[in-house]
């Protein structure tokens, strides 16, 4: 199986292999099969870090859970791919109105791009998650250097767009904000597994800042 990435959706951590401090509403949600969230942190071999996402918005329980118990693996990409927002129950929502103007100008980028967030979790899960003011969050694939000029003509896309849209540079190193970097105003803040760096380049883990 491929190794889980940030973002990524997963099925098959039950109740019972949570920590024995784990709250009851994340047993709870967990026995009702919603899938769990990678998240960016350290794990062992053969674990990935992952987080519980509740009812309401406080309720995050952060984790690990083997691969080997992964029974479903959905990344955000294959979300955008299924396309299933042109049938969400509330198609005027800001978020979802965006992503559908969104999604025909990403897609001409050359770029693999998926979506993430309550959003993204709803579309993949079937659980309700978003509101009427959800943001939309996304995430760009940037295995290789994009400049600052190409990083503004993408930003120019979420110009007029109709909610609040969050997009994400997923580099080798780590994530950095799409907006940030278009700014061209030198280090930016990158999400590594191991922590949070201040780089010049998103792409080289060298030269953070002390």
């Amino acid at each position: 199986m491929k190794q889980p990435l940030p973002h990524d959706l997963l099925w098959g951590l039950r109740p019972e292999l949570l920590p024995a401090d784990a709250p009851a509403w994340a047993r709870g949600a967990l026995a009702g099969r919603v899938p769990v969230v990678v998240r960016r942190a350290p794990a062992e071999p053969g674990w990935v870090a992952v987080g519980v996402r509740g009812e309401q918005r406080e309720q995050r329980f952060a984790t690990w859970m083997r691969v080997a118990d992964v029974a479903r693996h959905v990344s955000p990409e294959a979300v955008a791919r299924a396309g299933r927002w042109r049938a969400h129950h509330q198609p005027h929502w800001p978020a979802v109105q965006a992503l559908t103007q969104l999604a025909p100008l990403l897609n001409e980028q050359g770029m693999a791009w998926g979506v993430t967030g309550s959003l993204g979790f709803e579309l993949a899960s079937g659980v309700a998650a978003t509101h009427p003011d959800s943001d939309l969050d996304l995430l760009l694939r940037a295995p290789y250097f994009l400049s600052h000029d190409r990083a503004r003509t993408l930003c120019s896309l979420l110009e007029g767009v109709f909610a609040r849209v969050d997009v994400q540079l997923e580099t080798p190193v780590g994530a950095v904000a799409l907006r940030e970097w278009a700014a061209g105003n030198g280090r930016v803040l990158v999400k590594t597994q191991a922590a949070p760096l201040l780089l010049a380049d998103p792409w080289s883990a060298q030269g953070a800042a002390a």
